[in-house]
């Protein structure tokens, strides 16, 4: 007994030495002879305890515990071939709430329509797993993608030649162009492959001077029910000192490459020949002349812009929008069908005309909207869509403190919240004749006279959208449901982005349930009426089975 008990110990302490030696080969980069000596010697202690005991070690593989120790091989060897697969075929499953630690399916659907080589080179510590994952994962959606990875600390060579001091630095590369980016979000990594992909930047210009919602301002409103907070439907007036601001939105626009500024064109030496695309954003106060003119001048020469007005409010841009073919209602949009919360003076709006711009849109809603209506002869070379409208329930009350829909007077719904159109250029004898009607008597008043007339009038080509509400997009409401993808595809749209639609940089508000009066009165009878009646009514009918 004694001696089997001795064999037992050396066949331990030779698979002891084993286990160290393969530990100790695995962690340091160069072994040494000592370690192979260690190896060697665990083997030969080991093969000696197991011959001294194999009859010990026969007996007990015939008994039950032998097959204890089966089935534990075979569990153990199950599981190292499962770890094998997931190393060889790995799949990835994020059970955190919003998916967190994956890309957003918006920067999915733009990573797959990059359309250029982008080669990143990412310096890490082992520290930054999370940000190799969101690289690994941007690399394997587009082939086009290539990503190397090094640690400085162990590559300081690579390192020094690249430029690189610090981890958590990617330098990305495509055709002749580089770009050096430090951040670790999502929102940096894709913002950086669709800048060096690009190569180019686009100027969004804020129209400033006039009370408009700042864009690099972070204040934002309490808008709940009652006194704690203000409202912008109804009855509710514009206050200066209360303007919101548009931070969020000019975030979201950054991150998606464009370069955002204000604008006031009150200065001698202001300009907007150099914006992509001019956004006009609520003003509380009318544009001087100069002003108006400015923006004229920039709608003929092709410039694209987003016009966003509230009810009741005067801007001195009306006639310019009036030329565009369309007329600002001087009312504000009342939807008792379908609005947000308990305000029926904030139409909800989910089924959306059919556009690029809507496509998978979720609900959006507009606190205080006025309607857009067409002019009462059309355009030439201006063709207007209807993209929102509220639904056939609402009505246009022209009377700014009551609500009290007036037959003959106020505009029964559906009525039009946003519009989108395209300026085409067109010749002065099409232009007379749209003036004048189509056909032969069309043509006879295309006079000579009209035709010179209008000759100077031709303009480019541009697109331009108008919206009866401005507040959706500011930062009490921009990442409320889908008001702030509304903004931001209009804009891609604007700007000849369509392959920015849908990309929305992701957000991480508290989450909130946000319901129309539908959803919440459908709430409060299935929790206070059906559900509690129902079970009165089993109860009822157990009682009385029983009795």
């Amino acid at each position: 007994m004694g001696s089997s008990f001795r064999s037992g110990l050396v066949l331990l302490l030779g698979v002891t030495l084993l286990a160290v030696a393969a530990a100790l080969n695995t962690l340091l980069l160069d072994g040494g002879l000592w370690i192979s000596l260690l190896a060697v010697a665990g083997a030969l202690l080991t093969a000696w305890g197991g011959y001294v005991l194999r009859a010990e070690l026969g007996s007990m593989l015939r008994q039950r515990r032998g097959e204890i120790a089966l089935y534990t091989l075979g569990l153990v060897g199950v599981f190292v071939a499962i770890a094998w697969l997931s190393l060889r075929f790995p799949y990835r499953i994020d059970m955190s709430e919003g998916g967190q630690f994956s890309l957003s399916p918006q920067t999915v659907t733009m990573l797959k329509k990059i359309d250029k080589p982008v080669h990143i080179v990412f310096f890490h510590d082992p520290m930054m797993r999370e940000t190799v994952e969101l690289y690994q994962q941007a690399a394997d959606l587009n082939k086009l993608i290539t990503v190397d990875f090094y640690d400085p600390m162990l590559n300081p060579a690579q390192a020094r030649t690249m430029g690189v001091q610090f981890a958590g630095t990617a330098l990305m590369r495509s055709e002749n162009r580089k770009l050096q980016v430090s951040g670790g979000s999502e929102t940096d990594i894709a913002n950086g492959i669709l800048r060096v992909s690009r190569g180019s930047t686009q100027r969004v210009c804020f129209l400033d001077g006039h009370g408009e919602p700042d864009p690099f301002s972070l204040e934002s409103h309490d808008h709940m029910e009652g006194d704690a907070g203000h409202s912008h439907g109804l009855g509710s007036q514009f206050i200066i000192h209360e303007q919101h601001g548009m931070a969020k939105a000019r975030t979201a626009l950054e991150s998606m490459n464009y370069t955002v500024s204000k604008v006031s064109l009150m200065r001698s030496d202001a300009s907007l020949a150099e914006c992509a695309l001019v956004v006009v954003v609520g003003p509380k106060a009318p544009l001087l002349p100069n002003e108006v003119k400015a923006v004229r001048e920039y709608l003929d020469k092709g410039g694209n812009a987003f016009f966003l007005f509230d009810p009741f409010v005067r801007t001195g841009l009306e006639p310019v929008i009036q030329d565009l073919g369309v007329n600002l209602d001087n009312d504000i949009v009342i939807d008792d069908a379908s609005h947000f919360w308990a305000d029926p003076s904030a139409p909800a709006v989910s089924d959306y005309n059919r556009h690029q711009i809507t496509q998978g849109l979720p609900m959006s809603f507009f606190p205080g909207a006025r309607s857009l209506s067409p002019t009462e002869k059309p355009v030439p070379g201006s063709a207007v869509i209807p993209l929102v409208n509220s639904s056939k329930q609402s009505f246009g009350e022209f009377t700014p403190d009551r609500i009290k829909f007036d037959e003959g007077r106020d505009q029964q719904g559906p009525n039009t919240i946003m519009v989108l159109l395209t300026r085409k250029p067109v010749s002065a004898v099409t232009a007379a004749m749209i003036e004048h009607g189509a056909g032969k008597a069309g043509a006879a008043a295309a006079t000579a006279e009209d035709v010179g007339g209008k000759a100077g009038t031709a303009v480019r080509k541009s697109r331009i959208a108008i919206s009866g509400d401005s507040d959706f997009a500011t930062n009490s409401f921009f990442n409320v449901m889908g008001n702030g993808a509304l903004f931001l595809n209009t804009v891609n749209y604007l700007a000849a982005q369509e392959n920015l639609i849908g990309v929305e940089p992701r957000s991480h508000d508290i989450p909130r349930v946000n319901m129309t009066n539908r959803q919440m009165k459908a709430t409060l009878f299935l929790c206070v009426i059906l559900v509690p009646a129902l079970l009165g009514v089993i109860g009822i009918g157990v009682w009385w089975r029983q009795r």
